[in-house]
């Protein structure tokens, strides 16, 4: 073998390990990425971090996207077109004559609709309702008016 074939040969060797490490570099590339992601979605829904080498317990390791490239929903949020607004009373009106507390209206809507409701954000459509007329606040309870139990509410009428 002449040398210039030699040197032929482990030019080729060593365009198929850079090749290889291209591929594995741009492999942990992606992993990093995720991770970092994971970590930011962590600090902004208050997650406590998990400290680098200690894992959950029944979590799999492997965290990978699937082969196509597509990440999988964890868990799908059912898709509501009712306003928070409408769903609060909703779940003050499933309580009936006992009133509801904002806690068990909180329950209800997770429960009923699916949804994740920050306690501020139904504390405030709770207190628009009240300051409405809609709502009444007694005792740590949310009731409805008197007058409003005996009619439904109307949807924009057209006048005749």
């Amino acid at each position: 073998m002449t040398v210039l074939d030699e040197i032929g040969q482990e030019k080729q060797q060593i365009s198929q390990r850079l090749v290889r490490l291209d591929m594995e570099r741009a492999k942990l590339s992606d992993e990093l990425n995720e991770l970092e992601i994971a970590e930011r979605a962590l600090r902004r829904f208050g997650g406590k971090a998990v400290a680098a080498g200690k894992r959950m317990k029944g979590r799999p390791a492997n965290a990978a996207p699937a082969a196509d490239g597509r990440r999988r929903a964890r868990r799908r949020q059912r898709d509501t077109s009712l306003s928070l607004g409408d769903a609060s009373l909703r779940a003050v009106r499933a309580h009936g004559g006992e009133g509801a507390s904002a806690n068990e209206a909180l329950d209800y809507l997770t429960r009923k609709f699916g949804v994740t409701v920050r306690p501020n954000h139904l504390g405030m459509a709770l207190q628009r309702h009240r300051r409405a007329g809609r709502l009444e606040n007694r005792d740590q309870r949310w009731y409805l008016p008197p007058s409003a139990k005996s009619k439904r509410p109307r949807r924009h009428a057209l006048p005749q």
